[in-house]
């Protein structure tokens, strides 16, 4: 027998049950946190965002009407703290890519190096990393959305708040810009 749905813990969070919230915490931190780790590409980062979603989240829950689900909503809240996160450390004058070289290990790295030994498997994820570090954050932000976490089109429109023609515009460009980069890093040429 499955537990409650999200809309009655959320309807039960909003009156206050803090035990509902944490169950919400529970169901939805393993894609928050994923879709931080893609972003930020550090695992310290990431956990720090999700908190900070998840903090957020408690805190306008009073506000989320229902438009769109939970879920959704939360990964906008995330892909926010996020984006914070990339200009905060951008205005430290931090160099994001080594941030991301070092902290490695998100699903997408570890998808793309199934079947692989360990050195190819690593290198593999460098390479993952390398462009995933080198994209702007709103491609960043489209690709993580689309293909680490899988989100639905409707879902990443609600998230970036765009229409369905930019959310595609935007993935065709973001696929584009991974390549071009993959090609690059690769050594198979191209220009950043």
């Amino acid at each position: 027998m499955s537990g409650p749905s999200d809309s009655e813990l959320v309807s039960a969070a909003q009156e206050g049950d803090r035990d509902a919230f944490a169950d919400l915490v529970r169901l939805h931190h393993p894609n928050v946190y994923g879709l931080c780790l893609g972003m930020l590409g550090d695992p310290a980062a990431a956990d720090d965002a999700a908190q900070e979603a998840f903090l957020s989240a408690w805190k306008a829950l009073k506000s989320f009407k229902g438009d769109s689900a939970f879920g959704t909503w939360l990964h906008r809240i995330a892909a926010n703290k996020c984006l914070d996160a990339l200009r905060r450390s951008a205005r430290r004058g931090e160099d994001s890519l080594d941030a991301i070289l070092e902290g490695g290990g998100s699903r997408s790295e570890s998808v793309q190096a199934g079947g692989r030994g360990p050195e190819e498997a690593a290198a593999a994820a460098d390479l993952s990393a390398k462009v995933m570090g080198s994209l702007s954050d709103e491609y960043r932000l489209v690709l993580t959305l689309r293909e680490v976490q899988g989100l639905s089109y409707e879902e990443i429109m609600t998230v970036m708040d765009c229409s369905l023609d930019s959310v595609k515009a935007r993935l065709r460009r973001a696929r584009e810009a991974a390549l071009e980069r993959l090609r690059h890093f690769s050594g198979g040429g191209g220009v950043l």
